[in-house]
């Protein structure tokens, strides 16, 4: 089966950061990947919720700015839409999944991913970027997390394809995401939107992500310590 850019079945988009695009964040890392780009700001606070009672905290923002997609994307000025929200604790849930929250004592990290322009996979781009984002911010405080980074995979037309553009992503019967650290998975987010899928592809998925995961950390690792020279 021929894709609609002609990669393969398990090729993924282009991936680059460009690093130090907000002057008054903490780290910030402007992540391309394919046609779809995510600025990732992160902010770190001398301060906690209070809820924490120890340790250190880390959440994120995430919104489609207008102008992202084919038609207008109105912005939440009532509040985060459905999307938004989900998407929102997605990111803050790979971000408390990989980093040591003991080492952030008495600091909260948030990272606002902005989505300057959306061609599939936008909550992947945005929890790959935060990783880059954080881990700069996270200098002060004399530590960097394990990297962390998340892929999509859907099936369309029957063949299982990783990284979806929004056109096939539009057609897919099934769609998950994937984040994998270092240290394992942190979360597998996957639906049936059409038809049921097997025990076996989603084994195959994961087995996937791993393999595409080790890829992306070694361009992440690059990208941090270009920011370091």
């Amino acid at each position: 089966m021929t894709r609609i850019d002609s990669r393969s079945l398990t090729e993924l988009r282009p991936i680059s950061f460009e690093l130090g695009v907000q002057k008054h964040v903490a780290g910030s890392a402007l992540i391309k990947w394919g046609d779809t780009h995510v600025l990732c700001a992160a902010t770190l606070e001398e301060r906690v919720p209070f809820h924490v009672e120890e340790g250190g905290w880390a959440s994120a923002e995430y919104a489609l700015l207008p102008g992202s997609t084919h038609t207008r994307a109105r912005r939440d000025r009532k509040g985060p839409s459905g999307r938004t929200a989900e998407i929102q604790r997605l990111i803050g849930r790979s971000l408390r999944g990989a980093i040591d929250l003991s080492q952030m004592e008495g600091h909260s990290l948030t990272l606002d991913c902005d989505v300057l322009q959306a061609d599939g996979g936008t909550r992947c781009a945005a929890i790959t970027g935060s990783y880059v984002a954080a881990s700069i911010a996270l200098r002060s405080l004399g530590y960097r997390p394990d990297p962390f980074a998340a892929v999509s995979f859907g099936l369309v037309g029957g063949e299982l394809m990783t990284d979806l553009c929004y056109e096939e992503d539009s057609r897919a019967e099934v769609d998950m995401n994937i984040v994998f650290s270092t240290r394992g998975l942190i979360e597998v987010q996957g639906t049936a939107e059409r038809h049921p899928f097997s025990a076996a592809q989603l084994t195959e998925m994961v087995a996937r992500a791993e393999s595409v995961s080790e890829y992306i950390f070694s361009l992440q690792h690059q990208a941090i310590e270009s920011a370091a020279m």
